[in-house]
């Protein structure tokens, strides 16, 4: 069984253990709550700007967008317009549909093989709800936590939160977010440990960003519902981190430094990991190219003028050595 995923889990305990004894024992709240935290954003801003910059330059001779129905042809053949679209308009209701509601994963099949050797394909549907589940829950506790480093409040965070914390049966209000985060990572981790096929194509880096969403949520649970966190010594040393006053106040627990100090591994480890489909999938030609190459010839932008030795200038150079040795010529002088 692959065990690459013990690794990771233990890097990310490492780092917990590294940002708990580093604030309680070696009282490192400046490194960990000012230096890594700055550190790590910049790491995030120049990789992924370095990464898509890289996408953006990088040549494309050949029209490959990725196709899953008729092209437009005939006009008795139906065209399938969003699997094969021929417009600009019609790519971008397909790049929609693909980040929005991530199209291409809810039409994934699984396979099996079922008693008597009759193959099966069904669709992954749990794979596209936990995707789902995960990846808007995740934006939402991203787009609640800008309380933190904003004043005033903008009126959507504020929407975003009352919409969150609809189903309140409780004090602090209850987050459905940072619940269907921690579930819905927590499936995707032990869907990669768990399901054969999957675990055995998997990679410590695909575990690792998995381990530390896990932790970055848990412990924010923890703060929120447990430990009780000082919420206004929060805010003001937010604050003073984007406004570039950075502070260290009172009050401020161990496990918040720990929060912190998995955010900023998450934020610098992001520019060099499969995360960056995030960027990625706006930049890949597969995707965002029409399928219109029955219509129009693609010629590649990135051709250059290149010194070329013509045949005629080969025989002119070698012509009478190849009469010598009998190979036919075009010229005879």
């Amino acid at each position: 069984m692959n065990v690459k995923y013990m690794f990771s889990l233990m890097a990310v305990i490492l780092l917990i253990l590294l940002a708990y004894a580093g604030v309680e024992v070696a009282g490192l709240q400046v490194v960990f709550g000012i230096v890594i935290p700055y550190l790590a954003l910049a790491v995030f801003v120049a990789g992924f700007s370095y990464r898509v910059m890289g996408w953006a330059y990088s040549p494309v001779p050949f029209r490959i967008p990725t196709t899953c129905g008729q092209h437009k042809s005939l006009p008795w053949l139906r065209q399938a317009k969003i699997d094969c679209p021929d417009t600009t308009g019609r790519v971008i209701v397909r790049m929609i549909l693909e980040v929005v509601f991530f199209r291409s994963l809810f039409r994934n099949l699984k396979f099996r093989v079922k008693e008597g050797g009759k193959m099966f394909y069904g669709l992954e549907l749990f794979l596209w709800l936990g995707a789902l589940a995960f990846h808007y829950s995740f934006a939402a506790v991203v787009v609640r936590h800008l309380r933190f480093f904003t004043e005033p409040v903008p009126f959507f965070v504020k929407i975003i939160e009352k919409l969150d914390g609809f189903f309140q049966f409780g004090l602090p209000v209850v987050y459905l977010s940072g619940i269907v985060l921690l579930a819905a990572v927590i499936y995707l981790c032990l869907r990669r440990i768990f399901i054969a096929q999957v675990n055995y194509i998997s990679l410590a880096s695909d575990f690792f960003p998995l381990f530390l969403i896990i932790g970055i949520a848990a412990t924010g649970i923890l703060m929120r519902y447990f430990t009780k966190a000082d919420v206004l010594s929060i805010k003001e040393f937010t604050m003073g981190l984007v406004t570039f006053h950075p502070a260290i106040p009172q009050g401020i627990s161990g496990i918040f430094y720990v929060h912190l100090f998995l955010v900023c591994a998450l934020l610098a480890y992001f520019p060099f990991s499969k995360l960056m489909h995030m960027g990625g999938v706006f930049m890949s030609p597969t995707r965002n190219l029409t399928c219109d190459t029955r219509a129009r010839r693609h010629v590649n932008p990135w051709n250059y003028p290149v010194p070329v030795h013509t045949y005629e200038e080969y025989e002119d150079d070698f012509r009478e050595l190849m009469i010598e040795a009998g190979l036919p010529v075009e010229k005879k002088e």
